[in-house]
Formats: structure tokens, C-alpha cells, sequence
């Protein structure tokens, strides 16, 4: 096995095409390509689908590209302790959060410290958040509740109750509070299945014996509180995510005590990164 042979399987993996491949790594196309067939012919093994018009990883290939994310993760961190200059003054930052809202704090500072570093946030519920950062598509992720995974450190930014809320003026605005079994009979607007903080809720009332139903289901909390800001039902939310200024009125749910610990997490492979180091202390401050 040849070190050239496995960055151009990686490359073509991660880009999606074999020319695309030989773009990154500034080589030809018939290079690259002849990189991969021969990986493929020393070991017996077919790591791609090809047709006309795509490529697509067979199943023995998703597992060589799941050890070649971490090779070259390895060589990265390797690259940046050996460098003697040890500050940032490149580099790209990629954040998933399920609601960017916990680390927008930190932002302004890293970016005062670090000017030339990219920073990216992209929105996903706590499942995308995870696969995201499995398939380093992003550095560290956000997220409501710490994961069991022994794969990942986390630091908690915060702590807050889940609760209702509803527009202004609303018959369940002016109730001040509700019961999960009042809950259950209102027209609720739930963001989509993988969303932490519903399923949070579902399963404690499922204990309770009270059943919730989505009368509505959209995809993302400005979503939901769209939707319940022009009468489409009552949402629910983390009261750290709640946003009073938008015409709505946070409603308490008396029996359900439930607390959301939006953490920002990161693989603990990757806990040399540079980049990952660079932040840490932000979020201490």
C-alpha cells in the first residue's frame, strides 16, 4: 500500500469525481485514476461505482474512507505542531449547530483574534449535528444535550427548561402555564424527528402517559416560530432559544421540569486540531 494511492482515493472520495480529485491535488485526471485502480488491483477490492456520469463509494470503500479521514487528520496535526508559528493566520472554522444562538458570543472575539480564519455555521437538528462531525464535514458541533459517546469532548454553554410558547393575544398565551395533558390537545408546531429537544419532551410525556401530537412539523426553530407567530399552534423550545421580542409569549409546562444542556462538542480525535485549540478558550471567557 502506497501513501499516493491513498490520498488519491481519499481525494476523489471527499470531492465527489476523479477530476475534481486531480484539481485539489494538482495532478491529472489520468493520474489520479490510475492511482485508485491500482489500490483496487493490489488488493482485490472495488472501492468505487463508476457510470458515465458519477461515482459512488462502494460499502468497502465508506469503510477505507472512514481510516483515511483520520490519516490525513493525524498528518494535519502533525503539519501544524511541527510549524514553528504557532497562531492562526489561515484556516476555515466549520460549525453545525442545531441553533446557532449558544455560540454567537464566542464569534466576535475568535474573529478579533483570528481575522483570517473562515468561519462557516450551517444549521442541523442533534443526528445531522453527530454524522457531520463523524464524517468531518465540521469541526465542532452545537447541540441540546451531551452526548453518552465516549467520542467526544464536551463543554456545556448552557442550561435552560423546555417550554411552550404561543403568539401574543392567544387563548394559550393567557393561560401563564400548561399541563403536558393540556399540551396534548392543543395544535402543536414541532420542528422535524431528530430535533432533541421534541424528542426530549415525547418520550418524558410518554412516560407520563400522555400522548403529543404534531399538528404541524417544519424543519428548524425560526421555522416553528414562524409558524406560531402567525397562528399556526403552539411551539415549544429551549427558553434559551426563545425569542420575546418576535410578538410571542414563553408558556411554562408546570409537570415537566425538563432542562435542554446545549453543549458545543468535538471528536476527541481531533482535539489537536488547531483550529478546535484556538477556540476552546473563547468559550471558557
Amino acid at each position: 500500500m502506497r501513501y499516493v494511492q491513498l490520498r488519491a482515493f481519499h481525494h476523489v472520495a471527499i470531492c465527489g469525481g476523479f477530476s475534481r480529485a486531480a484539481e485539489a491535488l494538482h495532478l491529472t485526471q489520468p493520474a489520479v485514476s490510475d492511482q485508485v485502480r491500482k489500490l483496487e488491483i493490489d488488493y482485490d477490492i472495488r472501492l468505487f461505482d463508476r457510470n458515465r456520469k458519477q461515482i459512488a463509494l462502494t460499502p468497502h470503500g465508506e469503510k477505507l474512507l472512514e481510516f483515511t479521514h483520520r490519516l490525513f487528520e493525524v498528518e494535519q496535526q502533525a503539519a501544524e505542531y511541527l510549524n514553528a508559528e504557532r497562531t492562526l493566520r489561515s484556516g476555515r472554522l466549520n460549525i453545525i449547530a442545531d441553533t446557532p444562538h449558544h455560540i454567537l458570543h464566542v464569534l466576535g472575539p475568535f474573529r478579533q483574534k483570528y481575522p483570517d480564519v473562515y468561519v462557516s455555521i450551517r444549521s442541523g437538528n442533534s443526528t445531522e449535528v453527530l454524522e457531520n462531525l463523524y464524517s468531518y464535514k465540521a469541526d465542532v458541533g452545537v447541540l441540546g444535550d451531551i452526548p453518552d459517546s465516549r467520542d467526544f469532548d464536551a463543554t456545556r454553554l448552557s442550561s435552560t427548561p423546555i417550554i411552550a410558547f404561543a403568539p401574543e393575544g392567544s387563548e394559550a398565551a393567557s393561560k401563564g402555564s400548561v399541563t403536558l395533558k393540556e399540551l396534548s390537545s392543543m395544535p402543536l408546531v414541532l420542528r422535524e424527528e431528530g430535533s432533541k429537544t421534541r424528542s426530549k419532551l415525547e418520550e418524558f410525556a410518554a412516560k407520563k402517559g400522555v400522548r403529543l401530537n404534531a399538528g404541524i412539523e417544519v424543519e428548524g426553530r425560526e421555522a416553528v416560530r414562524d409558524v406560531v407567530l402567525h397562528g399556526g399552534g403552539v411551539g415549544i423550545v429551549s427558553e434559551a432559544e426563545f425569542d420575546a421580542d418576535a410578538g410571542l409569549v414563553k408558556i411554562p409546562i408546570s409537570d415537566a421540569n425538563l432542562m435542554m444542556d446545549e453543549a458545543l462538542i468535538t471528536l476527541k480525535e481531533r482535539r489537536d486540531s488547531r483550529v478546535i485549540r484556538a477556540l476552546q478558550p473563547f468559550l471558557k471567557s
